[in-house]
């Protein structure tokens, strides 16, 4: 089962560490809301209408037909996993943290094999389809996503207007209903000071910086997300190249702080670096804060030749793997924050030496 494996195991598609500017974008995420014309939209459906459309989409998503055409998936109802486990699945950005505090019982998950995609069901709307790729793949990311909504598409009957598109509860989500994202590793910028003018900039352009769980959360680790703010409007084709292009700016300024840095204080650099390296590999106790901005550090020297027994998917993983949901997954229960700051330099110790 694609959702009982996935609490188990760390890894997921994402962390492939394989594909376009794989050393600086970790991952590429394409999202689509969606909700159904026959219902009131979540914010105001009751549990019995919530447990109706629950089960419509349970249906349509385990139906012989659309998984054929779509690829096989599982699908949960969240009332049935912990509050630990719907944390880890939060962890790996396969659920938005909205629906993992949703303890009714007409919240549900739909999973792919490979973990590429899912598919939420009675968050803010009553379907969120999403695709997250390694690397700098938002247009195969959009494809898939397309593929998997013209499907099911052909078995739902969605909320659209021939003027404003997909109707969704928020405003600012009606059109084409599309969400992009790119996660992005800018330590170079951050040192410098750059990244902060830099996503100023942005925001000008319609384009908004979150931090590594998205709305709400910092960024830590020098991971941002970019994404776009504008659904309405523009086509989907269009949205997704804009984004991809401000990517490869975003990279191209990345890359450029990166080589200052290296001809102007590589010694700076290589104490950084190695210095990170060497508190990563001895400690015996780190709090998570404290373990992003020294694996943040690695990936960098990683990234620029100074480190080389390192493993860019390992260091993807461990993005999720000294997480504390799934450090309590380890441990089989609850357990306190000196308990996972000593388990998680324990992860840590036998990734890195």
């Amino acid at each position: 089962m694609s959702v009982e494996n996935a609490l188990k195991n760390p890894y997921t598609k994402w962390m492939e560490g394989k594909g376009p500017y794989a050393s600086i974008v970790i991952s590429s995420r394409v999202r689509l809301a969606r909700n159904l014309t026959d219902y009131p939209f979540p914010p105001l459906q009751d549990e019995k209408i919530g447990r109706e459309v629950l089960e419509l989409v349970r249906g349509t998503v385990t139906s012989e037909e659309v998984q054929k055409r779509s690829g096989k998936m599982d699908f949960v109802s969240l009332q049935n996993l912990s509050p630990l486990d719907r944390l880890l699945l939060v962890e790996k950005h396969l659920i938005s943290p909205q629906l993992a505090d949703d303890e009714g019982p007409e919240s549900g998950m739909a999973l792919s094999e490979d973990e590429a995609v899912s598919i939420m069901v009675n968050e803010e709307d009553h379907l969120r389809i999403q695709v997250l790729y390694p690397a700098l793949q938002l247009e195969e990311a959009w494809e898939l996503a397309s593929k998997v909504d013209d499907v099911l598409d052909g078995s739902l009957n969605y909320a659209f207007d021939e003027q404003y598109g997909y109707l969704t509860c928020c405003p600012t989500n009606v059109g084409t209903g599309l969400r992009a994202s790119v996660m992005m590793h800018l330590p170079a910028m951050a040192l410098t000071n750059q990244a902060s003018r830099l996503f100023m900039a942005l925001s000008k352009l319609g384009f908004v910086v979150r931090g590594l769980y998205g709305e709400g959360t910092e960024a830590k680790g020098s991971l941002f997300q970019v994404s776009n703010q504008i659904t309405l409007g523009p086509s989907e084709e269009e949205i997704i190249g804009n984004l991809t292009s401000v990517s490869r700016q975003i990279i191209e300024q990345e890359e450029l702080a990166r080589e200052k840095m290296r001809k102007e204080s590589l010694a700076h650099l290589e104490d950084l670096v190695f210095r990170s390296y060497g508190i990563l590999t001895n400690a015996y106790i780190i709090s998570s804060e404290e373990a992003m901005a020294h694996l943040s550090n690695v990936r960098l020297g990683l990234d620029m030749g100074l480190l080389r027994d390192v493993h860019l998917r390992k260091l993807n993983e461990l993005l999720v793997e000294t997480r504390p949901a799934f450090l309590q997954k380890l441990f089989g229960k609850e357990i306190d924050s000196f308990n996972r700051d000593f388990k998680r330099a324990e992860i840590i110790r036998k990734a890195l030496s």
